[in-house]
This record gives structure tokens, C-alpha cells and sequence, in this order.
């Protein structure tokens, strides 16, 4: 099945780029979720003004992703405090959803859980980790969450 993006795709392709695919995952997978449109002629013609919408709305988003990665890092502490074990051990796991609500109570902006990138995927004991948030390709935010006793 021949696509044409309309959006970034992890190892598929940019927007407006035209790709060969399985059609089960075009028709069930790209198709539905908007992330693709059914490359006709007519469609073939709109690669372009799809490729300048696409690379509007990237400076727009690399000037609003430098302005949160300002924020983010202006953070004076971000904590997070759980309960744990005698030995220091938490019950569980500090997930990327408890990041990005921890990163809200300090006062940061509003991120999404997916943009968040834990050391080793969870944090399973307390101390300080360094925590990256995916802004924009171009733009990684870089703060400290520092994990507590209760």
C-alpha cells in the first residue's frame, strides 16, 4: 500500500513523505489515526503545502520547546516522596506518570508522560536521578528528581 505521511512516524518516515507499507498497517494502523492519507494524484500534489505546514509548525514548536526547556530547568528542586522499606527500597516504582505530576506540583509546565525518559525505565529506590523530557528533537530538558522516604 503506498502512503503519503501527514505525520512523524518513528522509523518510517517525515510528513509528506510518500512510503511502501503493509496494508494492514496502513489501513489499520496509519489510516485511522490520521498519520496517513492514501497517495492519489490529488494527493501527491498536496506533498508540498503538507512538507511547508509541517515545517511552520516545527519553528513554532522549537521556539515554544526552548521556552519550556527554560522552565523545566529554572526548576529550583523537583522531589518526589514515596513510601518506602527499612532498607530504602520502595514499594513498587516512580513511573514517568509520577514524574510528570511531580514536575507539575514543583511548578513546571504540563508534559507528557511519553516525553519523559527515566534512567533504566523506573526508579525502584531513593536518591537523586537525572530525568531528560524530549521537548522537540532538537530539544532535551534536563533537571534532577530527587526520590524520598515518606
Amino acid at each position: 500500500m503506498k502512503l503519503i505521511l501527514t505525520a512523524d512516524v518513528d522509523n518510517l518516515g517525515a510528513p509528506g513523505d510518500t512510503v511502501e507499507v503493509k496494508d494492514g498497517y496502513g489501513r489499520n494502523y496509519l489510516l485511522p489515526r490520521g498519520l496517513a492519507i492514501v497517495a492519489t494524484r490529488g494527493a501527491e500534489k498536496q506533498v508540498e503545502g503538507i512538507r511547508r505546514s509541517q515545517e511552520a509548525k516545527r519553528v513554532r514548536g522549537l521556539d515554544h520547546a526552548n521556552e519550556l526547556k527554560q522552565a523545566i530547568e529554572g526548576l529550583a528542586a523537583v522531589s518526589l516522596t514515596v513510601k518506602t522499606a527499612e532498607s530504602g527500597k520502595l514499594f513498587g516504582s516512580v513511573t514517568v506518570a509520577d514524574v510528570a505530576a511531580a514536575l507539575k506540583a514543583a511548578g513546571g509546565p504540563v508534559v507528557d508522560k511519553r516525553s519523559i525518559e527515566l534512567p533504566e525505565g523506573h526508579i525502584k529506590s531513593t536518591g537523586s536521578f537525572p530525568v531528560v523530557v524530549v521537548l522537540h528533537p532538537d530539544v532535551r530538558a534536563k533537571f534532577a528528581l530527587t526520590v524520598a522516604a515518606q
